[in-house]
């Protein structure tokens, strides 16, 4: 469109966007002067001066104003006066908007502005005005041309050979992208090519300048901009997703399907930089919204690829408080919270948590653990329970990790007076059950322990040598498992499960009064049931002291069980070469002898 103007004043937006020169270098205008108001320079110095790129991008618009004005016959008169401090204060309200407008008709020139409100108030005036819209045409910028289908992100830096990150999350290989290293010149082109791109396309977002660093979703690229003074030099970091994922393609078990469909509300999707978090988030996001769920994000920067039924949210344009106005207003019934990183972020997911939102939240953790940690001194460590109830760990793409989070009242784990009970948020493997953590207040300091798998107090030790003392009048063969201070699990050949019972349940009642316990019954068999099915062959000899049973060399240096008539009977390590020996004189020596002798089926099994 040919702008018909022999005298124009452009105001910030036309100037930031480069599109004065660019005009008149492709003859859609051909003006005699041009006159700068003081106030685009004084905003275009203010941007400069805070590290925004716009403001440099500015300022190169300007010079090349200059240099090209002999080759097109224009000159430039710098006009106005700077804005004084109220006028700073309320630019954002338009008081420089209409410094600029006020030159324009001073010199019966035309305002070029990009800004459809700058441009509305100048008509309303009798102002000629031409209001440029931008193209917003897709164009394929240089910082693409260094993507292609397996590239992760791109690392670009001044003075540095370019290098990409090329694979998938948890298998990649960092290459470089050429020989030759890039320039400072060429850094700050592709910069200001990236947030001119970001400004005219709809896909495209500058989601925070700060002093030194700019942050840009454009497509599928999540950008950073890094520069002096923050950096020590230029450089710019892209990242893409390169796949996409649903559900499905998870493999999750069933257990875990329905706990995320039916109960889960307050998620954790954790993991290091790189491994697939957003990715999972995302196919989470896509799967709730399939199940007719109102779904919504908080992001920041806004990189999911969601479908246009999702909300996506960007905290860097509001405040803490209108994201929770708007989502509790909006009701959804599930908000993905990515890259939580602040004490705000945890305060603000904690509270729409607390408000009865489904919330699932994105962080980064080097361990499943490290998530809940992140919670702890943010919150009351007794909310932690009602806020988190899951834990999924990321990790090479996959999930590698579920806990549960629960809150109880007991003796921590190692501890043995009773007077030391307390409320802990107990941490399980989702699935198996097991306890991993414990997270309790331990004088002034709220402390996480792990739990080890065999790790039992001194209290349930001396309880298991009292329950065996007790039921060895029933059975010569007993296994105890206690499993909490009040609960055992007790194995026992299947033959003496009745006589344990007794008759209407009188013996184990009476035991369980005596002892103070609760104890579940169970085959011996079951004991060992599953864990282990390698059948180990065998030749046995009876020996003057011992029994000695010959392996095969494959199978030395191993645990095997021993099993008599189909009841465990006990574990064995074989030796270096690979021999097990029992001696004869024990309870144990004489049942296998005896069943040796009368030719009763014994098997080995690892």
């Amino acid at each position: 469109m040919a702008i018909k103007a022999e005298k124009i004043v452009p105001d910030t937006s036309v100037i930031v966007e480069g599109l004065i020169s660019k005009k008149i270098e492709s003859g859609e205008m051909r003006p005699k002067i041009i006159f700068i108001h003081e106030a685009v320079i004084s905003e275009l110095e203010n941007q400069a001066n805070k590290g925004r790129e716009t403001g440099y991008i500015g300022i190169d618009e300007l010079k090349k104003l200059r240099e090209i004005a002999g080759k097109y016959g224009f000159t430039i008169e710098h006009k106005g006066r700077g804005p004084d401090d109220s006028e700073i204060k309320r630019a954002r309200l338009g008081g420089v908007d209409n410094l600029i407008r006020q030159l324009a008709e001073d010199e019966k020139a035309t305002l070029i502005t990009a800004d459809q409100v700058q441009g509305l108030i100048a008509q309303s005036k009798g102002i000629k005005v031409v209001i440029i819209e931008f193209e917003k045409v897709v164009k394929k910028i240089r910082l693409e041309t260094y993507f292609d289908d397996t590239t992760m992100s791109v690392h670009l830096k001044e003075n540095v050979i370019p290098a990409a990150k090329k694979g998938m999350p948890g298998k990649w290989d960092f290459v470089k992208m050429g020989e030759e290293k890039l320039t400072k010149d060429e850094m700050k082109e592709m910069a200001k090519e990236i947030v001119e791109e970001a400004e005219m396309r709809e896909d495209g977002f500058i989601e925070i300048q700060r002093r030194g660093s700019t942050i840009i979703q454009l497509g599928n690229y999540r950008i950073v901009i890094a520069r002096p003074p923050f950096a020590d030099g230029y450089e710019i970091t892209a990242v893409r997703p390169i796949k996409k994922l649903s559900l499905g393609d998870y493999n999750l078990s069933e257990k875990l399907k329905k706990r995320v469909s039916e109960q889960a509300e307050g998620i954790l999707i954790a993991g290091s930089p790189g491994m697939g978090k957003s990715t999972f988030a995302q196919a989470l996001a896509e799967y709730y919204a399939n199940q007719n769920k109102i779904v919504k994000t908080v992001e920041a920067p806004r990189d999911l690829q969601l479908p246009d039924s999702i909300t996506q949210y960007a905290i860097s344009h509001a405040s803490p408080q209108e994201v929770h106005d708007v989502l509790l207003l909006s009701r959804p019934d599930y908000t993905i919270f990515d890259e939580m990183r602040n004490t705000e972020d945890f305060r603000l997911f904690a509270d729409m948590r607390l408000a009865g939102v489904g919330m699932i939240g994105v962080v980064h953790a080097t361990k499943p653990i490290d998530a809940i940690q992140r919670f702890i001194g943010r919150i009351e460590l007794g909310v932690i329970p009602q806020v988190v109830d899951t834990v999924i760990f990321i990790k090479d793409g996959r999930v590698n990790k579920v806990f549960n989070v629960k809150m109880s009242v007991k003796v921590p784990s190692g501890m043995i007076e009773a007077d030391l009970a307390r409320p802990i948020v107990t941490v399980n493997d989702f699935e198996t059950g097991k306890l991993e953590y414990e997270v309790y207040s331990y004088g002034e300091e709220t402390v996480v322990v792990p739990v080890k798998a065999d790790m039992t107090s001194p209290l349930q030790g001396l309880a298991a040598d009292t329950i065996k003392k007790e039921f060895s009048r029933y059975s010569d063969l007993v296994k105890v498992n206690v499993v909490s201070d009040n609960n055992a699990i007790i194995y026992v050949p299947e033959s003496t499960i009745a006589q344990i019972i007794g008759k209407g349940g009188q013996n184990i009642e009476f035991i369980e009064k005596k002892l103070r316990m609760h104890f579940d019954i169970q085959p011996l068999t079951s004991a060992k049931q599953g864990t282990k099915s390698n059948t180990v062959e065998f030749e046995a000899q009876i020996g003057k002291d011992n029994i000695i049973f010959f392996l095969n060399e494959k199978d030395k240096n191993k645990d095997i069980d021993i099993i008599v008539n189909g009841d465990y009977l006990l574990t064995a390590k074989s030796s270096k070469k690979a021999i097990i020996k029992i001696k004869r004189d024990n309870k144990i020596g004489k049942i296998l002898v005896n069943s040796i002798n009368t030719g009763e089926e014994i098997r080995l099994v690892c």
